[in-house]
């Protein structure tokens, strides 16, 4: 008998996330008085957030004054290769000093000056220190701010919530449906309007910054079921520093605040290489730029014996490294009983950042179905092909804000909310699709996936890699069906899993599609059979989904040029990298 049963929950304005972008629309949400609920899949308080350490930027200029908002803008615009939306990346810049200042008063308790003005320090490809930080457990310290302001406002944080379905009807989305990952129960959330803040898809290579259960491209397969596009899914960012062993810690991320407070990197010959690949920025280069010299370094023989580099930070002292980059120290010594103050580190690139996501409008981050809208690292648009460290716990505060006004703004003009049974006995008939016995193990496909996309879509990319990837991703995607899925009142971890799959599935085929389809070299997506900018390829690639055929269809749209004002930004802007005249033709 098909299962249809399931509680009701209704509010204003449903939040699937409860990381810092989702919090803080949440917060906006309950201040303009309307009822919010936030769903999250792990506990509220290790969301992905954590896991950005390093800091937040804003072009505050307290450090540097020549530092301005519109240095932060070029910087972010010229090191995304012009395919950033302009119109995000000025909100970016002008917004996030006042956001920034808010979450410190509301007890992020950054670093300070002196003077009592905060902190900042370099990140690569910054022409000034404009990053805020708390030690190097920056997103920690917002998050627990973050928690802790929603729980001042009351807002409900509902945890182990897995979300299979937007519920829509006539393009306008009025829900979801998810069931607790403990219990297996169903609950249909109804509500005027839904923000999507769930991350992104990186934990579908072998070697990634992310943990377990988490960034499985969750929010990408739901947007696409409900009718929306995906923009830039090749882009993804490979952190050039990751842990290498022991295995359970490999792919951990080593934070950029080492290199920004000094770490040299430096191949088994003592050499301090990035002076063959950016000989004026050095360790501070794009975050692009530091991967390929990582993993050039290694593939031609100059790696160490564990097969990365060493990240060497050994001329600073013990009481300057415990005072900047402490749970680093930490993370070295627990994991591998390395004393960083006395030896180097051994790192390699790991998949750390989803560039590409939803497709929203700017102003609003509204997508294209009605009550709908998005914000965090599951949006696109914003870093272009290549994200700027510490521009991302900025955006999930900027964005998540604006995602929660608009939506605010929304509910309020509305005047009835039009339901649909049918969609809420699909979302049950797709959770029932996977019930009962099968002849595949969904952990040992994701673990196929993983190799997979490690090894045909890794930091260097070429046709027959891709072309051979896809067809062995379509090959994992029929075999979902066969999937053993079986739960009772006390585990439904099947479940959990073969939802995972699915979502990752569904978010390998669309990067790898759109990878085949950008035949350049751009930024984060590396084409070994295709090594040079190409200007043709001055465009954004979008995905849907074929609700008939259900499958991928990919389009392209050429870039529009920016506003006259901003070009002209890029175009004084001092110590940027050589790319601004060639992004501006």
């Amino acid at each position: 008998m098909i299962n249809t049963n399931h509680t009701t929950q209704i509010s204003n304005v449903l939040v699937i996330g409860c990381g810092g972008a989702g919090l803080r629309a949440a917060i906006e949400i309950k201040l303009a008085g309307l009822q919010v609920s936030v769903l999250g899949k792990r506990a509220k308080t290790d969301s992905h957030t954590v896991l950005a350490a390093g800091g937040i930027n804003a072009a505050f200029g307290n450090v540097d004054p020549e530092d301005s908002w519109k240095h932060h803008f070029a910087d972010t615009y010229i090191e995304g290769y012009g395919l950033g939306d302009s119109s995000q990346i000025e909100m970016l810049a002008k917004e996030s000093p006042s956001l920034v200042r808010e979450i410190d008063l509301w007890g992020a308790n950054f670093a300070k000056l002196k003077n009592g003005h905060l902190d900042q320090r370099f990140f690569g490809a910054h022409s000034y220190r404009r990053t805020c930080y708390s030690g190097d457990m920056t997103g920690l310290a917002i998050l627990k701010t973050l928690i802790k302001k929603a729980e001042s406002l009351k807002i409900p944080i509902h945890d182990n919530q897995y979300v299979t379905e937007l519920l829509v009807r006539d393009n306008i989305c009025f829900g979801a449906m998810s069931f607790n990952k403990n219990t297996a129960e169903r609950t249909i959330h109804l509500a005027d309007a839904v923000i999507l803040c769930t991350g992104g898809h990186t934990k579908i290579w072998k070697k990634s910054s992310s943990r377990k259960r988490e960034n499985t491209g969750d929010g990408f397969y739901l947007s696409l079921k409900a009718g929306s596009k995906l923009r830039d899914m090749e882009m993804v960012q490979f952190h050039p520093s990751g842990m290498l062993f022991p295995e359970e810690v490999a792919g951990t991320l080593v934070t950029e605040a080492v290199r920004g407070e000094g770490g040299k990197l430096i191949n088994n010959k003592g050499e301090r290489f990035m002076i063959h690949y950016d000989s004026e920025r050095m360790e501070l280069s794009t975050r692009d730029r530091v991967a390929v010299a990582n993993y050039t370094e290694i593939a031609e023989g100059r790696g160490t014996p564990n097969g990365g580099v060493y990240l060497d930070i050994t001329h600073k002292s013990k009481e300057f490294i415990m005072q900047k980059i402490p749970s680093i120290y930490r993370q070295f010594l627990e994991a591998q009983m390395l004393d960083i103050s006395k030896e180097p580190m051994e790192v390699a690139p790991t998949a750390h950042y989803s560039m590409g996501g939803i497709d929203v409008n700017a102003e609003d981050h509204s997508t294209s179905i009605q009550g709908l809208y998005a914000a965090g690292e599951v949006v696109g648009g914003l870093h272009g092909a290549n994200r700027l460290g510490g521009n991302s716990l900025a955006e999930i505060l900027i964005f998540g804000k604006k995602a929660g006004m608009a939506s605010v703004h929304y509910s309020m003009k509305l005047k009835a909310q039009i339901r649909s049974d049918k969609s809420i006995k699909n979302a049950h008939n797709n959770i029932n699709k996977f019930l009962g016995n099968g002849t595949e193990l969904a952990n040992s496909l994701q673990n196929q996936l993983s190799i997979l996309m490690w090894e045909h879509c890794g930091v260097m990319k070429n046709k027959e890699l891709l072309a051979s990837g896809l067809t062995k991703v379509k090959e994992i995607k029929d075999m979902i069906k066969d999937v053993d899925v079986r739960i009772d009142y006390h585990s439904c971890d099947d479940l959990v899993q073969v939802f995972d799959l699915e979502s990752s599935v569904i978010s390998a085929e669309a990067t790898i599609l759109s990878a085949l389809n950008r035949q350049e070299s751009r930024g984060s997506h590396q084409r070994s059979d295709f090594p040079k900018l190409n200007n043709n390829e001055k465009c954004n690639y979008y995905i849907k989904l074929n609700k008939e055929s259900l499958e991928l269809e990919i389009s392209r749209k050429n870039i529009s040029p920016i506003r006259e004002d901003l070009q002209s930004i890029i175009s004084k802007a001092t110590k940027v990298s050589d790319l601004s005249d060639k992004l501006l033709e």
